[in-house]
C-alpha cells in the first residue's frame, strides 16, 4: 500500500474545468497534538479554459497552453517546482456502478490475499467495453450469507461476497487528459472524479456520515456525489451547465454572449419579486452602433433563467433515480459550484427537489486566498484533501500497475471513502 504524504511534502493539484483551469501547489502541514496532516496552499494559478467542451478535450494545444500558464503561475507564487499533479476528471460519461463480487475461501479464514483477489475480479468486471476504473470501494462484506460486516479479514468462512461501488469513465478521454499532463512535463499522481472532490470540499464529515447528495452546478456540466455512513456511494455527470443559461439570455435579449454572462452575474436571480417588474438594466443589442443600449427588467431575466435551471435539476433528478446509492444517501442536499451563486439557487433547488438544500462553500484551507474561497473552486479545494490522503485506498485494496492498464493502475483505487 502506498504511504500517505509526509509532513512538509509539497504536491500539485489541477482542476481542468470547462470555464477555468485552476492549479495549486500544496504542502502537507501537521496539525496540533498529532491530529494528522492538513493541506496548506502556498501557490495558486487560475486561467480561462481553452480547448474544452463539457469537460472533454477538443483542442489539446489550446488546453495545454492554459494548463501550463495556470501551473506556472502557481509555481511562481509558491517559489517551488512540482513534478506531478493530482487531476480532477469529469469527462468520459463518468458514472457509478453497483454490483456484488464473490470469492471462495480456500483456507477457511479470510486473508488480505482473498480480499485482493475478489477486488481484482470486481475491477475486471467493470473495465469492459472501453471503460476505465477511477474508484472502487466496498460498501459491505458478507461471509457465508451472514449479516454485513466492515472488515472480513481474519474471520472464518467458506465464501465471501462484497457489495462494491465503482466509478468508471470512457478510456479514450482519460488518456487524452493524461496526454495533456505529459505535454506539461508533469507526472499524473492521481485521477479523482470531480464530483467526489467537490463533495469533499463542500460537505462536512457529519453530513457524509448521515447521508448527503452534493450537486456541483458548473459551467457546462452538472455533477453529483452521494455519501452514506462516511462512504462514497454514487456519482454521475450531466453534460449540461450554466452556460446554457447565458446562451438563453443572449438569444432572448439579442445581446452578445459576453454581455449575457455579465447580465447573469450582476442581475441573475431565481427569486421573483413584485419590484422586479420595475427594476431595469441596460445592455447592447447585437449589431447595434457602439454606445446604443436597450433595456430589460429583472422580471424578464428571471423568466429566462428559471426554466433552464429547472430543466438542469430535472436531468439531475432523473440520473439520481437511476443510481443504486440514492436510497442510502438521505434527503440532505448541498449545492456548490460557480453557478450555485445565482441568487435564490438553494431555495429554488429545494422547492424542485422537495428536499432540504443548503449552499456549500468549500471548507477553509490554510493559505487559501479569501477572494478565491467561493463555490466556484470547490473541486480544486477537494483535490487538496484527496491528494493529501492518496495512500488511503478503498478498503485497503491496492493493485500494482499492469501492462494492460499501467496508466490507470496506480491511481484507480487509492482514494479514501471519507475524512
Amino acid at each position: 500500500m502506498a504511504e500517505r504524504r509526509k509532513h512538509n511534502q509539497s504536491f500539485g493539484i489541477l482542476d481542468i474545468g470547462t470555464s477555468k483551469i485552476a492549479a495549486a501547489v500544496v504542502v502537507a502541514q501537521a496539525q496540533a497534538q498529532g491530529a494528522g496532516l492538513m493541506p496548506r496552499v502556498v501557490g495558486m494559478g487560475v486561467q480561462r479554459s481553452k480547448g474544452l467542451k463539457a469537460g472533454v478535450l477538443i483542442d489539446i494545444n489550446e488546453a495545454e497552453g492554459a494548463a501550463r500558464a495556470a501551473i506556472a503561475q502557481a509555481e511562481r507564487e509558491a517559489g517551488v517546482r512540482i513534478d506531478g499533479v493530482t487531476v480532477s476528471v469529469a469527462c468520459g460519461r463518468l458514472t457509478s456502478q453497483h454490483f456484488t463480487a464473490k470469492a471462495d475461501i480456500a483456507n477457511g479464514v479470510v486473508t488480505e490475499d482473498d480480499v485482493t483477489r475478489m477486488m481484482t475480479g470486481g475491477r475486471a468486471y467493470v473495465e469492459r467495453h472501453g471503460r476505465a476504473l477511477l474508484h472502487l470501494n466496498p460498501l459491505g462484506y458478507q461471509l457465508d450469507g451472514s449479516a454485513s460486516i466492515q472488515d472480513p479479514k481474519g474471520f472464518a468462512a467458506r465464501q465471501m461476497s462484497a457489495q462494491l461501488h465503482a466509478v468508471v469513465a470512457d478510456d479514450a478521454p482519460l488518456r487524452n487528459v493524461l496526454l495533456l499532463i505529459e505535454r506539461c512535463h508533469l507526472a499524473c499522481d492521481g485521477l479523482v472524479a470531480a464530483p467526489y472532490a467537490s463533495a469533499l470540499a463542500a460537505t462536512t464529515a457529519e453530513e457524509r456520515e448521515f447521508g448527503v447528495t452534493c450537486i456541483d452546478f458548473g459551467a457546462e456540466t452538472t455533477s453529483y456525489a452521494l455519501f452514506s455512513e462516511g462512504r462514497f456511494i454514487g456519482a454521475d455527470v450531466v453534460p449540461v451547465g450554466s452556460q446554457r443559461i447565458s446562451h438563453d439570455i443572449a438569444r432572448a435579449l439579442q445581446t452578445p454572449l459576453v454581455e449575457a454572462e455579465r447580465i447573469k452575474s450582476l442581475y441573475g436571480t431565481l427569486i421573483s419579486a413584485q419590484s422586479d417588474e420595475h427594476e431595469a438594466f441596460s445592455y447592447p443589442l447585437l449589431g447595434d452602433e457602439e454606445g446604443a443600449t436597450h433595456q430589460a427588467t429583472k422580471a424578464m431575466l428571471t423568466a429566462i433563467i428559471r426554466p433552464r435551471v429547472s430543466q438542469i435539476l430535472s436531468l439531475v433528478q432523473e440520473r439520481l433515480a437511476q443510481n443504486g446509492g440514492r436510497a442510502y444517501a438521505g434527503d440532505k442536499v448541498v449545492l456548490t459550484g460557480g453557478s450555485s451563486q445565482l441568487l435564490g439557487a438553494a431555495e429554488f433547488a429545494a422547492n424542485q427537489l422537495g428536499r432540504p438544500v443548503r449552499l456549500g462553500r468549500p471548507i477553509g484551507i490554510s493559505g487559501w486566498p479569501v477572494a478565491m474561497g467561493g463555490p466556484q473552486l470547490a473541486t480544486l479545494t477537494g483535490l487538496a484533501y484527496a491528494a493529501l490522503h492518496s495512500g488511503d485506498v478503498f478498503g485497503g485494496y491496492h493493485t500494482e500497475p499492469s501492462t494492460q492498464q499501467g496508466y490507470l493502475g496506480r491511481v484507480s483505487d487509492w482514494l479514501k471513502t471519507g475524512f
